[in-house]
């Protein structure tokens, strides 16, 4: 079974995501921190993240697995992929044809024949877009940027949050591949001033038929 979740930047995708599969005792496929991996592993060999051939080698070439909790590991090893640096490389590489169909081609063969629960920009229109269930998590800009301003400490920032992700916003939905939809038959959850619990608890109850 496929539960696949959408939305934009920290509308808490991940967080449900991994909170439903651990309730369902399901793998927990984060598909933004490939995407992550990717950025990450472009900035470090110093490719322009704007050259989409070059960044489609570095996709090709990378060494990508998640443990049993869902925390991805690169070349075999855990790493840290949080931090807006990251999030906005992710953004950039994920809007190259190259890359993405390296990635939605590794996470189809990783989700075959299990239980998965993931997250991403196009889990629900692209990559599986026959999943069993689908969802569509929605946050405004300043919600999501007062939440992450809260969970970095830093409410001084909360300006360049908002800033930051309108423009990741645009990104992802202007991109001509695989861009931010909701799509047809997804259940669209707008979370402003909803508590994780909350959302858990209402894609859990969609799942469970209950």
């Amino acid at each position: 079974m496929i539960i696949a979740i959408d939305g934009p930047a920290a509308s808490g995708k991940s967080s449900v995501a991994r909170t439903v599969a651990r309730e369902l005792k399901a793998l927990f496929l984060n598909t933004g921190a490939m995407y992550r991996a990717v950025g990450r592993a472009a900035l470090e060999a110093g490719v322009d993240l704007d050259d989409a051939i070059a960044c489609g080698a570095v996709a090709e070439t990378l060494e990508l697995d998640f443990d049993a909790n869902g925390g991805i590991r690169v070349e075999g090893e855990p790493v840290d992929l949080d931090g807006e640096v990251l999030g906005s490389a992710a953004s950039r590489v994920a809007a190259h044809p190259e890359v993405r169909s390296e990635m939605v081609a590794r996470q189809r063969a990783i989700s075959e024949g299990r239980t998965v629960v993931t997250e991403g920009r196009d889990t629900t229109t692209v990559v599986f877009p026959d999943a069993e269930h689908k969802f569509f998590l929605w946050a405004s800009p300043e919600e999501r940027a007062r939440r992450r301003a809260e969970e970095e400490g830093a409410p001084e920032k909360l300006e360049e949050f908002i800033a930051d992700l309108k423009t990741r916003d645009r990104r992802d939905t202007d991109r001509p591949i695989a861009p931010l939809r909701q799509a047809v038959g997804a259940t669209r959850i707008d979370t402003d001033g909803m508590p994780l619990a909350e959302v858990v608890a209402l894609v859990l109850k969609q799942v469970r038929g209950t």
